[in-house]
């Protein structure tokens, strides 16, 4: 129902990764039922099915990119929105069975993608350890926890659930790396502005028309939307024909968002808004929104629409 928190949530498992990490950062989840799921697309059926409230699955990372599968499921199936975003640092760590010392370690077990962003730290601290691809992050450390393998390299709340000991963290090769996870419903109102916002869009533009993306564009840019994500996905229908997703500044509250959005139904084949959300921001960040050029602000709209209204009534003065 619209409206109510949700109360049984679920993610892209296993347990113990970064994706359980995320979710354990919103209260309602970590007082609620989760429940982890082997995919990102049965975790959006399962919210779709209505047998959970919501899902977290990771949208992207800044180092490997967008995630074309949480991307893919957004568009396809009954809609769904985005309500939420959750931003979290990549800190991998190295963790062993207690007594296992450093230059004892001949073997570590890691997810492909975790040991490609630690790669440096292993050439420098392990050149001769053989890495072997598991799963998940979550497998590496019971793999390690269970003797299989010496060490793995997992996330904090890996070596933790598992009772891992930690002899090296942070050992990611981009310090500053981080994960945008989203939170995911059926559809209902959105949360209420907050005056630092992010909307989701997938449109689809015409292919028979000139111009068709530059038209997408400049119903943003003319309103003075700003404009933070472009990404591309084939729609599946043959070459040449994509979905672009969209994240821009505002809620679809917001009165020039809100012409935006009228603007794109009208030059686009087809316009998915899949939410309007709070930005994430970090505890210690001070930057603001980027402001909206001269005469393109909330107010200059609200202030345009009055005096026409005024017109209208035959209200001259």
């Amino acid at each position: 129902m619209p409206g109510v928190p949700p109360t049984r949530f679920v993610f892209l498992g296993p347990e113990a990764t970064f994706t359980e990490q995320a979710l354990r950062t919103i209260p309602a989840a970590e007082r609620g039922i989760r429940t982890p799921m082997r995919s990102v697309p049965e975790a959006l059926d399962a919210v779709r099915g209505g047998d959970a409230d919501a899902a977290l699955v990771p949208l992207e990372n800044s180092i490997g990119g967008a995630v074309g599968v949480t991307l893919d499921e957004m568009i396809d199936g009954a809609p769904l929105v985005i309500t939420r975003e959750v931003v979290i640092p990549v800190e991998f760590v190295l963790g062993t069975r207690a007594g296992v010392s450093l230059d004892r370690i001949q073997t570590v077990a890691a997810h492909p993608q975790a040991s490609t962003q630690c790669r440096g730290w292993l050439q420098a601290h392990l050149p001769a350890a053989t890495v072997v691809d598991v799963l998940s992050n979550s497998t590496a450390a019971i793999a390690a926890a269970e003797g299989e393998y010496d060490a793995a390299i997992c996330a904090p709340i890996g070596a933790t659930r598992y009772k891992l000991s930690v002899l090296a963290d942070k050992i990611a090769d981009h310090s500053d790396a981080v994960t945008r996870f989203v939170l995911v419903t059926r559809p209902g109102p959105p949360p209420e502005p907050t005056g630092d916002d992010v909307t989701s869009l997938a449109v689809f533009i015409s292919h028979d028309r000139v111009g068709a993306l530059l038209a997408v564009l400049m119903e943003l840019a003319v309103r003075g939307v700003n404009l933070t994500r472009i990404e591309s996905r084939p729609t599946g229908e043959q070459l040449g024909r994509y979905a672009f997703f969209l994240d821009c500044s505002g809620h679809v509250a917001d009165g020039r968002l809100g012409e935006a959005l009228q603007g794109l139904r009208r030059v686009c084949a087809e316009v998915r808004f899949l939410g309007s959300y709070p930005r994430h921001r970090w505890a210690t960040e001070s930057d603001r929104p980027v402001p909206a050029p001269a005469g393109l602000s909330d107010v200059d709209y609200a202030d345009a629409a009055a005096w026409l209204a005024r017109l209208r009534a035959g209200d001259l003065a």
